[in-house]
């Protein structure tokens, strides 16, 4: 394995959970440089980007009681507008886990709600795969 691949693994890894990073850029650039195949870099960021939704859910699991403490990674008004959200369209909402802003929240706000891991893993996967398909086609010009 590539150290790009590994690198754009960790990227989107970090993006997804409540850090701050590009891996949309990362993924551009990587696809500019023609380092490995397209296929293989959307699959390392769609991976990557899956597991740490996924880490944002067991903190939502298990982290519930922390959301006030000044060190917990999102602040109240934003968890409780995810969580709003979530309340109102249900577990279809994770189809816009992908979204800037409000899509790391949804998936700690599924964790606080107890959505069963299998078709949290599913519906994320799915927005993750679907988001850097789309950065890839327009990296590649096809639209």
């Amino acid at each position: 394995m590539s150290a790009s691949l590994i690198g754009l693994f960790g990227l989107s890894f970090l993006a997804a959970t409540l850090l701050p990073a590009q891996s949309e850029l990362g993924l551009s650039g990587l696809i500019a440089a023609g380092t490995d195949p397209v296929v293989l870099l959307v699959a390392a960021a769609s991976l990557g980007n899956t597991l740490g939704s996924m880490v944002n859910w067991g903190l939502g699991r298990g982290a519930a009681a922390f959301s006030n403490a000044r060190w917990f990674p999102v602040k109240p008004e934003k968890l409780e507008r995810a969580t709003g959200w979530y309340r109102r369209y249900g577990r279809w909402s994770l189809l816009m886990s992908w979204a800037p802003v409000i899509g790391d929240p949804l998936t700690l706000a599924a964790g606080v709600l107890r959505e069963p891991f299998w078709s949290f893993t599913l519906l994320v996967a799915i927005a993750k795969t679907a988001r850097y398909l789309i950065v890839a086609l327009v990296t590649l010009q096809v639209f």
